[in-house]
Formats: structure tokens, sequence, C-alpha cells
């Protein structure tokens, strides 16, 4: 089963639980609470596609949807009871707290009837799921492809240590990449894939999921390379601890049968947090996008008419795990002002036009980019995102820009606010210093600082 179909599964699931749950509920209260006869009038019919709906809602803020391939039974019945408990609170306060009843003792049954049965309805399927699933993989009926970096005795070590796990741990090692010219020891258990020059490609034409990097973890500037390169890309990444490691708390597990590895790629923010702010996303780009059309006519009459060429401008820029796409901005240069090549713009840049000097300032240029956040291509608030070739130039004078890919490029970021339009390279490796501090800390009350000061930059027109 792919990952998608199993995500459809787990919606579809949730959503009868919750019809099931409604059902037993509404029959309990009627004839328990009120001591009436069943009778099923207008209110329950209302709940039975409402209340469902709100249940998957809640889980999708939740992330229970997210990367539900990793889920393993004790993050479920976790997820579960969390999720049960805000909606049942969330449930009784809009719809049942003004039901009528003879004692205050009456809603504590309630409250506790409707968490029971929530709790345990939606858990018994949400198990099997599960179950299935982590049995095919402790089986080696499924995993995720894996290789490792280096071909030392240390990652001979890591894969006979995977291997003769009783249960599989959910690696399928398709090869390894070799680090120096004279690790080759692995060479008689895993096909070599290339050398770790050659990292981009080999992921790609692999697609693989899992990285294990057989380097000694005291090896600090190799470990910040080979990470780096791998920043890029949709792969969890893990390490192989040694004692001090292991003695400080880094060592992780999940699974009291799995290896002891390091998880070095971990998400900042929780899954909640990167739900809502998704939904944040669609929901602000979508109002924006319909109560901002009035504005958008004023500037599009005012680019046009400032200089000859289309209201918009269009330009390939790299986004999230490296993906190009097409940015959408009002135009603010005069047309072909690129003919020798890429340029960056200058405070003073003759090719900007009046108005294009008024809309930078302003930041209204980016305003038609709520656009590439309802298709998905960037969000509100993140780094902003480049081209390849100045990407190119960066990562030479510091490759820990790649880090950057791990995320959505944003319409703002804490480098645009706090550094703003970069001249040149020099500048946007400036910048990027606070849009990884941003990476590092991202969380929705960061977030709305940095919309914010940026909304205070717009009505003050001082965008540098």
């Amino acid at each position: 089963m792919t990952e998608k179909q199993q995500t459809v599964l787990s919606v579809l699931f949730d959503f009868i639980s919750a019809l099931i749950v409604w059902f037993l509920f509404y029959a309990y209260r009627v004839t328990q609470i009120e001591n009436s006869e069943l009778v099923f009038k207008g209110s329950f019919f209302k709940g039975l596609l409402l209340v469902p709906m709100f249940w998957v809602f809640l889980y999708v803020l939740q992330g229970t949807y997210r990367n539900v391939h990793r889920g393993y039974r004790l993050k479920t019945i976790k997820q579960t009871f969390f999720g049960t408990l805000l909606g049942t609170i969330v449930v009784f306060f809009v719809l049942l707290l003004n039901d009528y009843v003879y004692s205050y003792t009456q809603f504590y049954t309630i409250i506790l009837v409707l968490f029971s049965l929530h709790f345990f309805i939606t858990l018994i399927p949400r198990l099997i799921i599960i179950t299935i699933h982590v049995k095919r993989i402790h089986s080696r009926k499924f995993g995720f492809d894996t290789i490792i970096i280096g071909g030392s005795s240390k990652a001979i070590e890591i894969l006979d240590e995977i291997k003769k796990l009783k249960q599989s741990s959910g690696h399928q090692f398709v090869g390894f990449v070799n680090i120096n010219g004279n690790d080759y020891a692995l060479k008689e258990k895993l096909p070599l894939l290339g050398h770790i020059s050659e990292i981009n490609s080999i992921l790609k034409t692999h697609e693989i999921k899992e990285v294990i990097i057989a380097v000694e973890s005291s090896e600090h500037e190799k470990l910040k390379g080979i990470i780096t390169n791998l920043a890029g890309h949709d792969v969890r990444i893990s390490l192989i601890p040694d004692t001090y490691d292991i003695l400080s708390g880094q060592v992780h597990m999940n699974s009291i049968f799995g290896a002891l590895l390091i998880t070095v790629n971990e998400d900042v923010m929780p899954d909640w947090q990167i739900a809502t702010k998704r939904i944040i996303d669609i929901a602000v780009s979508s109002m924006a996008l319909v109560l901002l059309l009035p504005l958008y006519l004023i500037l599009s009459i005012l680019v046009k008419s400032s200089s000859k060429g289309d209201v918009f401008f269009r330009q390939e820029r790299v986004g999230r795990l490296g993906k190009p796409f097409s940015i959408i901005k009002f135009r603010t240069m005069f047309v072909d002002s690129e003919k020798t090549g890429p340029q960056l713009s200058s405070e003073n840049d003759t090719r900007i036009t009046k108005s294009g000097k008024f809309l930078r300032k302003t930041r209204l240029d980016e305003f038609p980019q709520f656009w590439n956040v309802l298709k998905g291509e960037m969000s509100l608030v993140g780094p902003r995102p480049e081209r390849s070739f100045y990407i190119d130039k960066i990562a030479k004078h510091d490759p820990q820009y790649l880090y950057l890919h791990k995320v959505r490029p944003g319409i703002t970021s804490w480098g645009q606010v706090k550094f703003g339009y970069a001249e040149n390279v020099e500048q946007m490796v400036q910048r990027m210093k606070y849009d990884l501090l941003y990476i590092r800390n991202m969380s929705l009350a960061l977030d709305l600082k940095i919309m914010f000061y940026t909304i205070a930059i717009i009505f003050k027109g001082k965008g540098k």
C-alpha cells in the first residue's frame, strides 16, 4: 500500500468512526439523559456530516495524516488520546453545554461517555491499520530504500547489526556511497553507487528515502559537509552514535528492536504547527486574493502606465527540496533588463521604474505571490527563493545555504525583514544567516512576529 493510499484509508476510517460515535452518543443522550424515546431529529442529521468533518479537520491540524508510513503503535495511541481529549472538549462547549440536564454530574457523564466512545471506536481501526503496516515492515515485506555513506569497517558493523535484527527496522539497502579513496570494505556486501560528489544524482536516480552516515560523530567538518549536501533532499538522515552521544542523551529510540542511530533532521515544528501553518497559508492567501482585488487593479494600472510591458513578472526560482517553480510579482523593472544575464538590483538601479521603486519600498510587488502560496509552492513566511544561478554562487561561499531548501520559500522572511534586498552575493550570504536562524527556530509565534514586522514595513514604506 502506498503512503497516499494509506492516508486516504486512514481518513476514511476516521470519518466512519466519527459517524458511528455520533450515532451512538446521540442515542445514549436521548434515551439515558433525556429519558425520551429515540427519535432522530434535525440536530442529529446536521451533526451526521458536520461533526465527522470537524474531527477529520482536527486530525489534520494535529498532523495525524503526515508521514503515515512512519507511524508506530505508541504514537498512534498518544495522538488518538490527545486528539480525542481536545475534540471532546470542543464538541461539549459548542454543541452540548446548553443541553437540559437535571444535575451537573450529568455533564461529567456526558463528557466521559463521549470521550470513551470516540477514543476506543477511533483507536481500534487505527491500531489495526498501523499493526498490519508495522508487521509488513518487521517481516521485510515493506521498507524504505536506504544507502550508507561510507564504506569502512564502521559501515560494515552497522549494516551487519541492522540485518541481524529479528524484526526489520525498515531499511532496504540499495548500496553505499564512497567518501574517501580507500573505504571500499563494504563493496563485498553492497553495490557501490558512486562517490559522495555524486550524491544528488544518486538520491534522485534510486529514489532514496533514508541515508545512514557511517562517519565518526567527532569528525564535525566532514559530517557538516555531508549533511549540508543532503539538506535539500526529502530523506531521513541518521548517524552512528559513539559512547558520548549515547551518554549525553542524543540517541532517541522509537522501537526497542531498532539499531542505535541518531536522527539529525527531525522537523523543528510539531506536526500540529506544520499543519496549522499550511491551513493559515491557504486561508490568508484565499482571502487576500479576493479582498485585495481592488488594490491589484490599482497597482496593475500603475505598473502599466509607468513603462511598456506586462503587468506581472514571472521568473523561475528554486523551492522546497530543490524543485523549480515560477514566481509571480508585479513588474518593477523595464522590459529586457537582464539581456546580458542574471543581475541583482541595487538601491539606485536605473533599470527600476518609478512605480517599481514605490512597489519595492512597500513590498507590494510581492503581493501576487499569494497565488504561489495557494498552489503550495510557497508559504507566507519562509526563506526568500532564489534562482539556480545565484544558489550555485552562494553555495560556493557557504554550503549551508542548501538548508533553506528544507522548507517552502516565503513571501516574507526573517532575512527579508532584517536585511532587505541583497545587492551582491556577499549580502545574500549575510541575509542567509537570518533565514538559517529562522529554520532552526521555526514556530507559529515566530511566523506571526515576522508578519507583523512585514506589515509595519508595508505601511511605513521603509523596505530596503
